[in-house]
């Protein structure tokens, strides 16, 4: 990914953020805050038949912490929890810097969040919303 597609994906999805809302037909939600920056996001999802059908965020942070929780739910809407939780565990090892080639392919646009990995401080700040999301689905499991 190039640095210019990084700021892209991150620009387009501060701007018009496709999941920053409310929504009233969660059936799960969960509050994540990142106490190093005080990023802070409420996930919310509905889940219907083992399937995430819809989600959101709302809260305030940083362009990263946002976009990258934005660029989560696009991925793992219509996908099962496990489904969901394996997203996570790719996006990590992206993050840490240990994906292959093929595993980021599976990450989509979230692939172009790669680069945070070279920048330490805002490595908490991409993760935000994830792992908001692993602990809403293992609390909802």
């Amino acid at each position: 990914m190039t640095d210019n597609f990084y700021g892209e994906v991150l620009t387009d999805h501060n701007l018009h953020p496709l999941h920053k809302h409310e929504l009233l037909c969660a059936t799960c939600s969960h509050e994540g805050i990142n106490s190093s920056c005080g990023d802070d996001i409420v996930l919310n999802l509905e889940i219907h038949d083992g399937v995430i059908t819809n989600g959101s965020y709302t809260g305030s942070g940083c362009a990263i912490s946002q976009a990258s929780a934005d660029i989560m739910l696009e991925l793992v809407i219509g996908k099962t929890p496990d489904e969901a939780k394996q997203l996570s565990g790719l996006f990590s090892k992206m993050i840490n810097g240990s994906i292959s080639d093929d595993e980021l392919e599976e990450l989509e646009e979230a692939g172009a969040l790669q680069n945070v990995s070279k920048m330490p401080a805002r490595v908490k700040c991409a993760m935000l919303g994830w792992r908001t999301m692993e602990i809403l689905l293992n609390e909802n499991a």
